[in-house]
């Protein structure tokens, strides 16, 4: 009897001890993903304050181009305005496709924007809209490389919460699903603008 007791307090707490390492293991992979999805807000947060710069740069020759300019920025305020205003939820679906539209509009503008920058030689060789629209590329780099490591991240977590035994513990302790971040026009975020400056200009 006491042999049977002593087997069943080891079972309870190996047991234990093995959801203890799945809670930490789900709290590690959550904290990662989030983590992630804080580091595209960094680089979305810089492209938005590059944004007004090249703008200003960009006035002083685009004098017929108002149309373009007023849409980027337009865009630009509505994609900082609900980052300012919401802390971002990736446990949120609905939210995660707002964030995303807003992010994906301003991609867009900023596409027509760079087409509109290529048909104006003197504005192409601008030594400030050439340093700006550097930046700016650098920045959509950062932009895909940290969806991308958000969006791996996700996948993992999302995967450890579903999969048996761990789905009793993530049940258990509320772990919600993780949204990725998803655009549904390709040519967005996911694109690098093409900057072809002829450095050679004067």
């Amino acid at each position: 009897m006491r042999a049977f007791v002593l087997v069943l307090l080891a079972i309870i707490v190996g047991c234990f001890g093995y959801g203890v390492v799945i809670f930490n293991t789900l709290i590690r992979q959550r904290n990662q993903a989030k983590n992630g999805f804080a580091q595209i807000d960094v680089q979305l947060q810089r492209r938005h304050d590059l944004i007004p710069n090249l703008v200003k740069t960009a006035s002083r020759y685009l004098t017929h181009e108002e149309r373009t300019l007023t849409a980027v920025i337009n865009a630009r305020n509505q994609a900082k305005a609900l980052q300012n205003e919401h802390n971002h939820e990736p446990e949120s679906t609905a939210h995660m496709q707002l964030f995303a539209e807003a992010e994906a509009m301003l991609s867009k503008a900023l596409g027509q924007f760079s087409a509109v920058v290529e048909a104006y030689p003197e504005l192409k060789a601008d030594t400030m809209m050439q340093k700006l629209m550097a930046e700016l590329t650098h920045t959509e780099n950062c932009i895909g490389f940290a969806r991308q490591h958000y969006n791996d991240s996700v996948m993992f977590y999302n995967n450890a919460r579903e999969v048996f035994p761990n789905v009793i513990i993530s049940t258990m302790f509320g772990f919600r699903a993780l949204n990725p971040l998803m655009f549904e026009d390709k040519s967005a975020l996911q694109r690098v603008p093409v900057v072809d400056f002829d450095t050679q200009a004067v």
